[in-house]
């Protein structure tokens, strides 16, 4: 009996390995050259629509006027400064590669109050000492042409630096310049005296940074800096024996954000490579 049960097991473990063999196929390994290649997508570039919005924080390098007429002397505003303005924008450009971008952008820096002050004679010679207080305001319009530098895409993240040469379009509102002390009310100019403002087209530079963010393949956010600088140029006309005056130019430090939404931008992602999963084997 011993030797039935003993012939019967190994018939069996006989055939359950023989079994087992027949369902074990070793898997053989991928050849490296039919795995298809993998495709790195590159920035097409093209052309680009942007908008901006910002504040400006606006500081004026100095102001002077001709005390008694053209034909007086040239002096200094005992004191002038300007208030800081909003500012609205918008361009077109071009993306030339990953690391080179250029447009050309209009701006409208808003409303800038100016108060002033000066020091001289009033009412007849030899007068006396008076002073006066001077209020007007300017608008400036700029045209710029400006290349950036892309330096690297980190994420969704591209800093950059940029800088931007063109002309702005400085217009002064007229300036009232009004006696603050009188000694005879009576006295010209005693009350206020007007002068007219004057517009100039000025040269201008900025130097920017900031940083890109994707928000689609086709739109990014943009939030920079920008240090501008507007030449100087003329302010007020003449007017009762005093003026005309002119400003020494005008600083800017400026926070901008915007978007950019980039046209025939390649929208499709990069095909991957994923192995077949490997067959199911029993041992």
């Amino acid at each position: 009996m011993k030797k039935i049960l003993s012939g019967a097991v190994a018939l069996l473990l006989a055939t359950t390995a023989a079994h087992a063999a027949d369902l074990y196929q070793p898997q053989q390994p991928i050849p490296l050259d039919a795995a298809p290649e993998v495709e790195i997508q590159q920035s097409s570039g093209g052309w680009y629509l942007r908008g901006d919005v910002g504040y400006s924080f606006n500081k004026l390098r100095g102001a002077r006027f001709y005390q008694g007429g053209s034909a007086g002397n040239e002096v200094d505003f005992t004191s002038a400064s300007i208030g800081d303005s909003a500012l609205l924008g918008g361009g077109i450009g071009y993306q030339f590669n990953d690391h080179l971008r250029g447009d050309l952008t209009f701006d409208h820096m808003t409303k800038s109050s100016f108060k002033g002050s000066t020091t001289g004679t009033c009412g007849a010679a030899p007068g006396y000492p008076c002073n006066s207080d001077d209020r007007s305001s300017f608008r400036a319009y700029s045209l710029m042409a400006n290349l950036y530098v892309d330096l690297g895409t980190y994420a969704y993240f591209t800093p950059y630096v940029g800088a931007g040469f063109g002309a702005s379009y400085v217009k002064w509102s007229k300036l009232r310049n009004t006696i603050v002390d009188c000694v005879d009310p009576t006295d010209p100019g005693c009350e206020y005296t007007e002068h007219s403002g004057k517009g100039k087209w000025r040269a201008t530079a900025a130097l920017m940074a900031g940083t890109s963010i994707d928000i689609t393949c086709n739109l990014k956010a943009d939030v920079g800096y920008r240090f501008r600088y507007i030449d100087g140029g003329n302010m007020f006309g003449f007017a009762n024996a005093g003026g005309p005056g002119r400003d020494k130019g005008i600083y800017s430090h400026e926070a901008r954000v915007g978007a950019r939404y980039m046209f025939n931008n390649n929208c499709s992602e990069p095909a991957s490579y994923e192995p077949e999963p490997a067959p199911i084997v029993y041992k």
